[in-house]
């Protein structure tokens, strides 16, 4: 049900409660004042007697309606005010009508409320010079008093109350839009701190699991007795750290702390160790791992590379002889060792026969990884695969998008051109800012 009040205003047409009180008060204080006989003027006007009651009823009719219809209700106050200059007049018509001019000005238009100050200003001038223009004595300049009490005075009052009203209410609307921020900016900072931990229990668990299940399906598939030995050593390897990963990270969630001292973040010294690992899990599927860290400041062997680091001299000063690049930020390391397990793990997944290249490269402004895997398809015997689901990819590209770097990864051909790999290349920048991404 809609409620038939808002912002302190009647809707459609249906008058306030409070205008309905007003209006009682204002006639049944007529009625007494007509009955005891005061009135605002001597007797001897042209229309006396019971006539006083017709404005000051036409006057309580009119604060029925201050709210809904504002200019209207001065428009007709006015007139009923003037018609009680011809009687008697009551003291109740008079207050009804400063109370209309108040209601004018406060619930009206925005434009009528900045009218009608200025307009009853005007005429409490005009009213005054006239008057002592006419009489040509100093108690007419009473009559410009009174014509100010009338008008001018309530109408600026409602123009302060008005005031005051719209700053409330802009302060109300500042603080909902203050509160509404709020609840987004913790919806945007829930949703980044869920993506970060799903990106890290599928990079720290996914490498443990798909070892484990391409060697449990060895071991189903393949009657070899060794084999199978062999395999369920893999498999309770990664089974013990795959464990101890969730367990720490699962403590950390909980209290922050851990069951013990938080495990350190993974940096590329550790990469010799996720090879070794990678080949025991790839051996099975004819992987074969290798690791090109070019993170030196020195020339490239390569000659497909002499035109890059001659761009690159021209671009970086060249470091002192024998000297080594700075320290990379620890978010850009834990990123590169991030993007390099997810590309071992997708290589042990997808991956054809043949060599997996792990390719480091290092200049001042940036630490390009490279992983390159043999692309096509896949064996049936030997080499069982897991299922991938696409996260892994979609994490990489976060954690280089984190750092305002460049991502790609999709198939490409060799450099002599005989053969098609798979390409995970990231580019991160290594200046002050990626340290605090």
């Amino acid at each position: 049900m809609r409620r038939p009040y808002r912002d302190g205003r009647a809707v459609r047409g249906r008058p306030h409660r409070d205008d309905l009180l007003i209006a009682a008060a204002g006639l049944l204080g007529g009625l007494v004042l007509w009955a005891v006989g005061l009135h605002t003027t001597p007797q001897g006007r042209p229309l006396s007697g019971a006539w006083v009651l017709l404005p000051m009823t036409v006057m309580a009719g009119l604060e029925t309606l201050r709210r809904t219809t504002p200019r209207l209700t001065v428009i007709l106050g006015t007139l009923a005010l003037v018609a009680d200059q011809f009687t008697t007049g009551s003291l109740a018509t008079v207050v009804m009508f400063t109370d209309l001019m108040y209601a004018a000005v406060l619930y009206g238009t925005p434009a009528a409320a900045r009218r009608i100050p200025w307009t009853t200003a005007l005429i409490t001038v005009a009213v005054t010079i006239g008057m002592v223009a006419w009489i040509h004595e100093v108690a007419a300049l009473l009559l410009g008093v009174v014509t100010g009490l009338l008008s001018f005075a309530p109408a600026t009052t409602g123009a302060v109350v008005r005031n005051h009203r719209d700053a409330a209410e802009a302060a109300r609307l500042r603080a909902e839009q203050t509160a509404l921020l709020a609840e987004i900016d913790r919806g945007q900072a829930v949703r980044a701190e869920r993506a970060r931990m799903a990106r890290e229990l599928h990079d720290m668990v996914a490498n443990h699991l798909s070892a484990i299940a391409i060697h449990s399906t060895a071991a189903l598939s393949l009657g070899d007795e060794r084999t199978t030995r062999d395999a369920l050593s893999v498999i309770r390897e990664n089974s013990v750290e795959g464990l101890a990963e969730m367990r720490r990270l699962i403590g950390l969630l909980r209290d922050g702390s851990g069951d013990g001292e938080p495990a350190a973040a993974p940096t590329l010294r550790a990469l010799d160790t996720l090879l070794e690992q990678a080949r025991t899990n790839g051996a099975s599927s004819g992987l074969a791992f290798t690791l090109d860290d070019r993170r030196e400041d020195q020339p490239y062997n390569h000659h497909d590379h002499q035109d890059r680091q001659q761009d690159r001299q021209e671009e970086d000063p060249p470091a002192a002889p024998h000297s080594r690049t700075p320290g990379l930020p620890a978010p850009v390391e834990l990123a590169a060792y991030r993007i390099v397990q997810e590309s071992l793990t997708n290589a042990l997944k997808h991956a054809a026969p043949g060599t997996v290249t792990v390719e480091l490269a290092r200049t001042k402004r940036a630490l390009t990884v490279c992983v390159s895997s043999p692309f096509g398809e896949a064996p049936m015997v030997p080499g069982p695969r897991a299922p991938g689901s696409g996260a892994g990819l979609v994490g990489m590209r976060e954690r280089v998008a984190l750092l305002d770097g460049e991502f790609e990864a999709g198939p490409a051909t060799t450099g002599d051109g005989t053969g098609k790999i798979w390409r995970v290349r990231a580019e991160l920048p290594v200046t002050e800012g990626s340290g605090t991404a």
